[in-house]
């Protein structure tokens, strides 16, 4: 009814949109949205060139403090448009139909939901948490109990958009720190999208410093190299 009023056109095709759950997006650009399939790491689910090898190099240097990474799809096409419509748009319905892509990974039983945070200063101007509206949505479908001040942003930090691997990593040192009961817990710590892995490392360092029993990292997509 609402779109018979005010029509939108869907960002992928710019054909209207035709759909009361993730309009923008048109069914049938939404239908195409796939999971990735190819070889990966089994612990950090970074795409991998061939599938002779099951973990990647810097897993294998430095294993992170998270037990696997689950990740619904390549940051790219149809899903990249989604994420953004849904982070940088504020579309924030499309929080429930995003994580109901998540429900087909297998995610393991945990019994708390926490999400990568942002500071005050970042939420103020978002006027949401991105991957906590996710985290909400996984809670409801593990049967988890959300909390939503596991973690905590503490240190502004600069844009990680353009930093390396390392220089992403140097950033992110103590900006974050656990705010919540996690000790003895298995969590499911949700993101977005994941690039390089620094920010899942990092929070999953810290919470695993709390005393959380294991951490898993779920998110929408990874970023291919």
């Amino acid at each position: 009814m609402l779109n018979g009023f005010f029509p939108s056109e869907c960002p992928r095709c710019g054909k209207p949109s035709d759909s009361p759950r993730h309009a923008p997006l048109c069914y049938e650009c939404w239908g195409a949205i796939s999971p990735y399939n190819g070889p990966s790491c089994g612990i950090c689910g970074e795409p991998l060139a061939s599938g002779h090898g099951s973990v990647c190099g810097e897993c294998l240097a430095d294993r992170p403090a998270f037990s696997k990474a689950y990740a619904y799809g390549l940051f790219d096409g149809t899903l990249k448009e989604a994420i953004h419509c849904y982070k940088f748009a504020s579309i924030r319905r499309l929080a429930a139909p995003l994580a109901g892509l998540l429900g087909g990974l297998g995610l393991p039983a945990v019994d708390v939901v926490a999400a990568v945070p942002l500071t005050k200063k970042r939420l103020l101007e978002r006027g949401f948490n991105q991957s906590m509206l996710l985290g909400r949505e996984v809670a409801r479908m593990t049967g988890a109990k959300l909390l939503p001040h596991a973690l905590l942003k503490v240190k502004d930090t600069p844009a990680q958009a353009g930093l390396g691997r390392k220089e992403r990593s140097l950033n992110l040192r103590g900006a974050f720190m656990c705010g919540g009961p996690v000790s003895g817990q298995t969590v499911i710590l949700v993101d977005d999208v994941i690039t390089t892995g620094a920010t899942a490392r990092e929070c999953s360092k810290v919470l695993a410093k709390a005393g959380a029993r294991e951490v898993y990292v779920v998110a929408l997509a990874r970023t291919k190299k």
